[in-house]
């Protein structure tokens, strides 16, 4: 059911006022529980890349909500799930992972945590733990006798992630259909090792959090609570977290900070309010004043969300340095040894190769007919000159201290080294 009415808990009401809530199984016991003193919740992340991704920050910051409001986060790393794959809104099977590889992206993702919440052995305390302790446990035999009477094929069926991968008539294997099982056994592990009462999530997890919540109450006749968030996307319908170039990383070594400052600097207008709630500490008052400037004024709002959400994730002087290169390079004109740097083989330049050509392979464009195209309309800038050609062959006089800067209007800027 989704949740309108008034609540009374600080994390309720927190995550009401700011955005977060999509759908919540029992609220008002929920809202009650959460009143009473702290209660323990956790968000599930598979480890299928080395980091996540901003589709993943609103989850991350739910769990920050969490711990703001006195109660403690549960990070649950799929080291196990990750094995067989979530198949919800895919429309073909993940590429199974080696072991040492699910590790790796683990060990990689787990400093992103520390960057939002606080970790120890303390009643709020954040703990992060790795679902493969319970799951790769279990003999195939063991686990069907346990669980496998507790779901049936015609509920399952009838869940999003199983209905709309078979309405496209796209195959699904039964490693994949075995997923909801194993997320509804975390719950219940967690349930029972971690006192855990709510599970998290994205709205496309709504059915797997239902079946953990009902198998709780049914084995256990312990309470049992579900949360999901609206899936995001920004005000043209894009997904959020995604770019031309690509996934929008969280871990510094795939998305520098001055791309990540700029990702966010770069947000639309009428997304700028909603960012601001979902994604900074920021007051509400504080954002209200933010989300009525109008005109080019809204372009100052812009900066407060880039540099609030750099500051949370990669600290304020990387931040600072994101805005300063940026404000260099965009107001000023200058160069900047934050600003983003592609190098490329000294014999390209030599040879000589089209700006459409080398736009496109540096990640500033998407294609080379969208290069030529932005080109003709003026959005493109060789050395901050608007250049209209797109066959234009840049070559090494084209130098300027050592690199060439190509800039997409005024917002993506990359500096060309040739080496």
């Amino acid at each position: 059911m989704t949740a309108d009415a008034a609540f009374k808990s600080d994390f309720l009401h927190t995550l009401q006022e700011r955005g977060f809530i999509h759908q919540i199984t029992h609220p008002e016991e929920l809202d009650q529980a959460a009143s009473k003193g702290p209660i323990a919740a956790y968000i599930g992340f598979d480890a299928t890349a080395p980091s996540l991704h901003v589709g993943s920050l609103i989850q991350i910051m739910m769990l920050r909500r969490l711990q703001q409001a006195g109660h403690k986060p549960i990070v649950l790393m799929g080291g196990g799930t990750t094995k067989v794959g979530d198949p919800t809104g895919k429309d073909e099977a993940r590429k199974l992972l080696s072991e040492a590889d699910i590790q790796a992206n683990i060990a990689s993702i787990r400093t992103v945590f520390a960057k939002f919440l606080t970790f120890g052995d303390g009643p709020t305390d954040a703990v992060m733990v790795d679902n493969d302790e319970w799951l790769s446990q279990f003999g195939y035999v063991q686990f069907l006798r346990d669980y496998g009477v507790h779901f049936t094929i015609n509920r399952m069926l009838s869940f999003d992630s199983v209905k709309l991968r078979l309405e496209r008539e796209q195959p699904m294997t039964f490693l994949e259909f075995n997923y909801m099982l194993m997320q509804s056994v975390d719950f219940l592990e967690l349930s029972r090792s971690r006192a855990a009462v709510l599970q998290m999530g994205g709205s496309d997890q709504w059915g797997n959090i239902l079946n953990g919540v009902e198998l709780i109450r049914r084995v256990d006749q312990k309470p049992a609570f579900g949360l999901t968030t609206p899936l995001l996307s920004t005000a043209s319908g894009a997904k959020m977290g995604k770019t031309a170039q690509g996934a929008v990383w969280l871990n510094a070594d795939m998305r520098s900070p001055y791309d990540y400052w700029q990702f966010w600097r770069n947000a639309e207008d009428a997304d700028v309010g909603r960012f601001l709630r979902l994604f900074t500490d920021l007051p509400l008052d504080r954002i209200a004043e933010l989300e009525a400037l109008r005109g080019a004024q809204i372009n100052d709002a812009k900066k407060v969300l880039a540099d609030e959400t750099t500051t949370m994730l990669h600290g304020a002087e990387a931040a600072k340095a994101a805005r300063e290169a940026a404000e260099k390079a965009f107001e000023q004109g200058a160069l900047s040894a934050d600003l983003p740097t592609v190098e490329i083989a000294a014999s390209v330049l030599a040879e000589g190769v089209a700006l459409a050509v080398l736009a496109t392979d540096i990640g500033l464009t998407a294609s080379r007919g969208e290069a030529r195209r932005l080109a003709q309309g003026g959005g493109l800038r060789l050395n901050d000159a608007q250049e209209k050609d797109g066959d234009r062959v840049i070559t090494p006089a084209d130098l300027v201290d050592g690199v060439v800067k190509l800039s997409q209007g005024k917002k993506k800027i990359v500096l060309v080294k040739p080496v």
